[in-house]
């Protein structure tokens, strides 16, 4: 398991005043969980805007504070949207000794042969799994082939999902992972597009609405 760092000084600004920090360069956090009851830090925003964007959300950080390391899992970023900038971090600390339990999310990959046979639509499902492991064999990511996918509404559950040592699965095992659905929308707005086309070279009426004096009346209240 790789080693992720990311050091840290302990923070005893709180409140409003944290808006320095980010000022300064600096992402308020806190870290919590198990032993520690709360251990609120400051992390460079640079360094740790890099690893979370690098990481996926079940990687085991290491995080140094004052020479003391606690091993950690994202829980909460609190983010400047517009402005892209991380505001704030919530650590959860874990004991490598002990099973944990947590989500981690599912990648699909593969081709599904359905998408070339009948220009099929892969719908997505469920989007996480929630799984029981010691932190070090937590996977990052959970990969779903859906070359299996070769006809109209074939489908993957969790249940068919292979086993991966070590780890539990603990979601519904009959949650659905993802299907393989006819584009509908897009058929039925060529065919109302031929009906309009169809119609035009016939040389049919274009519909005409006639308003009353009633109805004038209305739209000069209205303007």
């Amino acid at each position: 398991m790789e080693k992720v760092l990311l050091k840290a000084e302990l923070r005893t600004i709180i409140g409003r005043k944290v808006k320095n920090l980010r000022l300064a360069g600096k992402v308020p956090a806190v870290i919590y969980g198990g032993e520690v009851k709360s251990l609120p830090i400051t992390l460079d925003k640079k360094d740790t805007t890099n690893t979370l964007n690098k990481f996926s959300g079940s990687t085991i950080l290491t995080i140094e504070v004052d020479g003391k390391e606690h091993a950690a899992l994202v829980r909460e970023i609190q983010q400047d949207y517009i402005k892209g900038e991380l505001l704030h971090v919530d650590f959860l600390a874990i004991s490598l000794k002990e099973k944990l339990r947590t989500s981690v999310s599912i990648t699909l990959v593969g081709v599904a042969p359905v998408l070339e046979e009948y220009s099929a639509l892969i719908v997505s499902g469920l989007d996480q799994i929630e799984v029981e492991c010691l932190p070090q064999d937590l996977p990052e990511v959970i990969e779903v082939d859906i070359s299996s996918l070769e006809e109209l509404g074939a489908a993957i559950y969790l249940k068919d999902i292979p086993a991966i040592e070590k780890v539990e699965f603990l979601s519904d095992p009959e949650e659905l992972i993802a299907v393989a659905s006819a584009i509908k929308e897009e058929v039925e707005e060529v065919v109302e597009e031929d009906e309009m086309l169809e119609d035009i070279e016939e040389g049919a009426e274009p519909e005409i609405i006639e308003r009353g004096k009633d109805d004038e009346d209305d739209v000069s209240e209205e303007a």
